[in-house]
């Protein structure tokens, strides 16, 4: 019987879509040596980088540029193997782009406070852009394999990480590794700061955690002590480090960790695994915390639900910076200071008296507001809502796969540090923004519907 020219193309186009599908679909064995190659420069990158003090330091964060710059030519030099450019589109390279693009257009047009600085912040932005591009492309498109192991290295590296904070801090040495001397005393891990070390923690908890719900299946009695055992330093270390922003931060982690697994309890039976495990590595880990606390640790954090004169004056000098910042963005509302520039602009405004100088808002809203005015707080406010609404989009479904837990790790781990950055400027730390960039990019990239599953059956993962 002869085929119609109708039922002919509706033939061509059915094999043309499952050719498309099938092209799509990520195959481990097919993916070029250079994707393969830039996923490890990005996760070393991770790795490496708070261990050289948030990589706060010019070498530290130059060398963050180089391995961006290197592994967008990696991905350049894959899509070169395979012959083909096949992009992974995220809605947030709009308001991103957009925002790097006012900082050019600030320096180019010469109405930055300090060029210097906004080129700093360019490069630093760039960076973080790049990250965030990376982490999109070498984590999206199904690659559920790879988002495996990347939970499994997360979950090492926070427990590594945070024996290595509490011996730190145990010693009683107040220099960074026992030998580099910090400018004044609240070095907690490879960090100046004890609150952008908790920062690390609050991004790094979540993705840990979520990582061990999400194995189907369980894990042997050896490895789960192993991990909870990983997970509990890292807890412990979280809350030594006696960041009462960082405390707020772990709340409304926990908060949005209760209302997922409340919404999808009916859906699957990973809620309970998921509640068992977060609840289980919480209880060791503060008991862990009651164990090595000094005492003024736990006086610091209880100041957070019983206000005394530190915790208010904590909280006023808080407040003032970001009145203060409010200021300058209310003589500069359009376009700002100046990308970076809030240092330079800060002392006419500054109405905290301290003999430290103020480099930041202690508010990263605010300061980006005051830095690129009111064109700049409304690409910020837009890559807000679509971070949410692309992160939480499938809130409702059950997470059926140790991939989709980790990406409801990173999430969560990124709300976290949206939440701290209210009351401080972890967005600026090197580190801490290459992190934040990466664990939203796998966030917001859901797996495409013709893309394959790998496996969930590998051992050791």
């Amino acid at each position: 019987m002869p085929i119609s020219g109708t039922d002919r193309a509706r033939q061509e186009g059915g094999r043309t879509l499952a050719n498309w599908e099938s092209e799509t679909a990520f195959h481990p064995e097919s993916e070029p040596m250079a994707f393969s190659l830039a996923r490890i420069l990005l996760v070393a990158v991770l790795l490496g980088s708070p261990l050289a003090f948030g990589a706060v330091v010019p070498w530290a964060w130059a060398g963050l540029g180089i391995a961006a710059a290197l592994g967008l030519v990696l991905w350049a030099a894959g899509c070169l193997q395979r012959r083909v450019v096949k992009l992974v589109w995220s809605p947030l390279y709009i308001p991103s782009g957009l925002f790097f693009l006012l900082g050019v257009f600030q320096y180019v047009a010469g109405i930055t406070l300090d060029a210097s600085e906004t080129r700093k912040a360019l490069l630093l932005l760039f960076t973080d852009l790049a990250f965030f591009f990376l982490a999109v492309q070498l984590f999206g498109s199904g690659r559920t394999r790879a988002l495996r192991v990347f939970g499994l290295l997360v979950l090492i590296f926070a427990g590594s990480l945070g024996l290595f904070a509490i011996l730190e801090s145990a010693s009683g040495v107040h220099r960074i590794y026992g030998i580099v001397d910090t400018p004044f005393g609240a070095l907690y891990g490879p960090y100046v700061n004890r609150d952008h070390f908790a920062g690390l923690m609050e991004m790094l908890l979540p993705v840990a955690i979520l990582y061990i719900a999400g194995r189907h299946g369980g894990f042997s009695l050896e490895a789960s002590v192993w991990r909870v055992s990983a997970v509990a330093l890292a807890i412990a270390s979280f809350l030594l480090s006696g960041s009462r922003g960082g405390l707020a931060a772990l709340a409304v982690e926990i908060v949005i960790a209760a209302a997922l697994i409340a919404r999808g309890r009916s859906r699957s039976g990973q809620s309970r695994r998921l509640a068992v495990a977060a609840a289980f590595a919480l209880v060791v880990g503060v008991a862990l915390f009651a164990y090595v606390d000094p005492g003024w640790v736990s006086k610091k954090l209880g100041s957070v639900a019983y206000p005394h004169k530190t915790w208010k004056d904590w909280a006023s000098d808080r407040k003032r910076m970001a009145a203060d910042g409010l200021h300058m963005w209310a003589d500069h509302p359009l376009l700002g200071v100046g990308l970076g520039d809030f240092e330079t602009a800060y002392p006419p405004y500054q109405s905290l008296t301290t003999d430290m100088w103020i480099d930041h808002a202690h508010n990263d809203y605010v300061e980006a507001a005051a830095e690129t005015g009111l064109v700049g707080a409304l690409l910020v406010l837009s890559a807000l809502v679509l971070f949410l609404f692309l992160a939480f989009r499938d809130s409702g479904q059950p997470v059926l796969s140790q991939a989709a837990a980790v990406r409801v790790g990173a999430a969560i781990g990124c709300c976290g540090l949206l939440v701290h950055s209210l009351a401080d400027f972890n967005l600026h730390i090197p580190a801490n923004a290459a992190w934040f960039a990466v664990l939203a990019g796998i966030a917001t990239t859901a797996r495409p519907a013709g893309a394959a599953e790998d496996s969930e059956s590998i051992s050791g993962y």
